[in-house]
């Protein structure tokens, strides 16, 4: 699975994280155990690679360097976008636990949440000692930076409502302005193709620059199937993107059959939308400004 594809994933994770929060009784302990158990493994290797990297660079010449780039370019790339889906994970993991007077997702989701903080300070590093870097790559990764955080921001303010989650957010007051300015739009008339309109952007905004292959690929996908599995299905049917994720989902949580049926009984009837048909056109000049 492609890094971008997580960027997706966070943005479908924010968006139906208050309905995990609020309904979902019981989350899928097979897939919180799962979800530490991949992203520990792919720390493991980020870690391995920026350090084999950052020795190596310093003993080989300019050739052996850009032989080495791409494969350690993927890395970073996974590093600084995957930080979106892991922010907006652990914000949901705690708002569940707080919501339900639980400790069992929070501390898991943290734990994972401190390892991608220390690979992003690594990163970071990189980009601004690393001899293996040229200032024009060094310049488009910062760029990549800067563009994930305020995607970042933006999900964590879809989830202002869930308890305070800002302490997730890059910058909290950003987060907050986010979180107003949704607010504000689903008041409005046609307040309901707002969230359409984010997907489409967050999809627009990483469509292109990335590496084309991610050197964690399978691990990506792993975690990404954890976190579905904590999912009712339904949310992912019409999601192209995921439906092979959703059936590796179906083998990891067999454990957990019995939890995912009481919790379909137990779904309230969904809310009519209203016929609103304007367009949010606040909120799309607001997004505008996300690329450097």
């Amino acid at each position: 699975m492609h890094a971008r594809e997580l960027v997706e994933l966070a943005a479908i994770v924010s968006a139906h994280g208050p309905v995990l929060v609020r309904r979902t009784r019981q989350l899928s302990t097979t897939g919180i155990e799962q979800y530490w158990t991949a992203s520990k493994c792919r720390l493991d290797r980020w870690h391995r690679s920026l350090k084999h990297f950052g020795s190596e660079a310093a003993r080989h010449d300019a050739p052996w360097r850009r032989a080495q780039w791409p494969a350690v370019r993927g890395v970073l790339e996974e590093i600084l976008t995957g930080e979106m889906l892991t922010r907006v994970w652990t914000a949901v993991m705690c708002a569940y636990d707080r919501h339900h007077g639980t400790d069992v997702a929070e501390p898991i989701a943290r734990s994972v949440l401190v390892g991608h903080m220390e690979a992003r300070h690594r990163v970071l590093t990189l980009l601004v000692r690393g001899p293996g870097i040229d200032a024009e790559a060094a310049v488009k990764l910062n760029h990549l930076r800067r563009r994930t955080e305020r995607w970042t921001d933006l999900l964590i303010g879809y989830l202002a409502g869930l308890h305070d989650v800002g302490e997730f957010a890059v910058d909290p007051d950003r987060a907050k302005e986010f979180a107003e300015d949704l607010q504000y739009q689903s008041h409005l008339k046609g307040g309901r193709h707002a969230w359409p309109l984010v997907l489409a952007s967050v999809r627009a905004a990483f469509r292109r620059g990335l590496s084309p292959t991610s050197p964690n690929a399978d691990l990506n996908r792993q975690i990404a199937s954890t976190i579905i599995a904590c999912f009712q299905g339904e949310l992912f049917d019409s999601t192209g993107l995921f439906q092979s994720v959703w059936l590796m989902r179906l083998s990891n949580v067999t454990n957990d059959v019995q939890v995912m049926v009481d919790d379909l009984l137990a779904l309230e009837p969904a809310a009519p939308q209203s016929d609103a048909t304007s367009t949010p056109q606040r909120l799309a000049g607001r997004l505008r400004r996300f690329d450097p």
